[in-house]
């Protein structure tokens, strides 16, 4: 087979899986609802690439709000933002994620919050397997009183011990 015809076949095979991507075979999925709450739709969906719009992520953005990018004042997502959100990054003044950051509470993987709890935990309560905070608790824990393996501050145990967490920092 020659060069030139090799090239026409080609581009005869490019442009039939650009035509097939064009039809919907990896479209994402968008759904709003009619109903609006503060100028926001009571839901929205956005979740994958929409080629007529030229998104590579959905952007969902409700009073719920689920997609690839999601806002809301609840958001689920690979990135999450709202109120209470949950996602592989999420912020907001709840959240859990693999990284968490939360104005009140903090959980996941890596936690940043007023109360953080998590593999690494930082905030004025941390809870985690590595914790710095006012009061921490973890296998290695820094703060102002700590309750951790080599050291055991009792501000820290009697901290625990009155919101019922001593459990969770006790033997440390």
């Amino acid at each position: 087979m020659s060069e030139p015809e090799d090239l026409r076949k080609r581009l005869a095979d490019l442009e039939r899986q650009v035509s097939a991507l064009k039809r919907g075979s990896f479209r994402g999925v968008r759904r709003r609802s009619a109903l609006v709450f503060a100028g926001l739709p009571l839901y929205d969906i956005a979740i994958g690439p929409d080629p007529e719009r030229g998104e590579l992520r959905g952007h969902a953005k409700g009073v719920l709000a689920f997609g690839d990018l999601a806002t809301g004042i609840v958001a689920l997502g690979g990135l999450a933002r709202g109120v209470v959100a949950f996602g592989g990054l999420a912020a907001g003044i709840l959240s859990i994620g693999g990284l968490s950051i939360g104005l009140l509470l903090a959980v996941g993987g890596a936690a940043i919050g007023s109360i953080a709890l998590g593999g690494g935990a930082a905030g004025g309560v941390a809870i985690g397997g590595a914790a710095a905070g006012r009061y921490a608790c973890g296998g290695t824990a820094f703060g102002a009183a700590v309750v951790s393996p080599v050291r055991h501050d009792e501000e820290a145990a009697e901290f625990f011990r009155r919101y019922g967490l001593e459990t969770v920092c006790r033997g440390r």
